[in-house]
């Protein structure tokens, strides 16, 4: 019986239901088999468009790192700013998928469109005084600061547990607001990020 190639469909097509599953079923749910039911399509019909799951989630992942906006800063736009902006809309994004980070985490490759927006935002701050390196650093380190901090808020158990033994300094902090995940935690670290690459540069050139 010949194999259902489905002229509708589309690599767009089957991300864009791959990740509406992981919002239904999770990373653990999603296979390969049940994104095929979920097309209506037997599961070698999705391997004329994908080779492998690796090559699915890499293409998952392409789209979520995506969807914040990528791209160098406006024209007026100081770098701290904009690496400010991007951080933010890219955790948002992270989060308002389930299991965002954990599918970014497990990518392998981005889309050549995706290399040539990344490349353009590397122009950008070296137009800003940074070498291509420290370019490359920053914008690494801030992104997988960010995918390490939803992973561990999407980890977070949703009950506080008992403060009942928790040692009196840690007890403060916690009440203060000073808990590990949320968001004064995550501006914090993203501040201490930024500064710390405004130090990294020399003088005149970080603005």
């Amino acid at each position: 019986m010949p194999v259902d190639k489905r002229p509708g469909l589309t690599k767009h097509m089957l991300i864009d239901t791959a990740l509406r599953l992981l919002d239904e079923v999770g990373l653990e749910g999603l296979t390969v088999r049940r994104l095929a039911a979920e097309l209506g399509v037997q599961s070698p019909a999705l391997y004329w468009h994908i080779r492998t799951k690796q090559e699915l989630l890499d293409g998952m992942a392409d789209a979520i790192c995506r969807a914040p906006g990528m791209g160098p800063p406006r024209d007026d736009e100081p770098w701290q700013d904009w690496l400010l902006r991007r951080a933010r809309a890219y955790r948002t994004t992270l989060l308002a998928r389930r299991d965002g980070a954990r599918v970014v985490a497990h990518a392998r490759s981005m889309s050549p469109e995706t290399v040539a927006l990344f490349e353009q935002e590397l122009t950008a701050m070296v137009e800003r005084g940074f070498t291509p390196a420290l370019a490359l650093h920053t914008i690494a380190t801030v992104t997988y600061y960010v995918n390490g901090f939803v992973l561990q808020e999407q980890a977070a158990s949703s009950s506080p547990g008992s403060l009942d033994s928790v040692p009196p300094t840690l007890l403060a902090a916690l009440r203060e607001g000073g808990g590990p995940v949320g968001e004064a935690a995550f501006e914090h670290g993203l501040r201490a990020l930024i500064d710390g690459t405004s130090a990294a540069l020399s003088p005149g050139t970080g603005t």
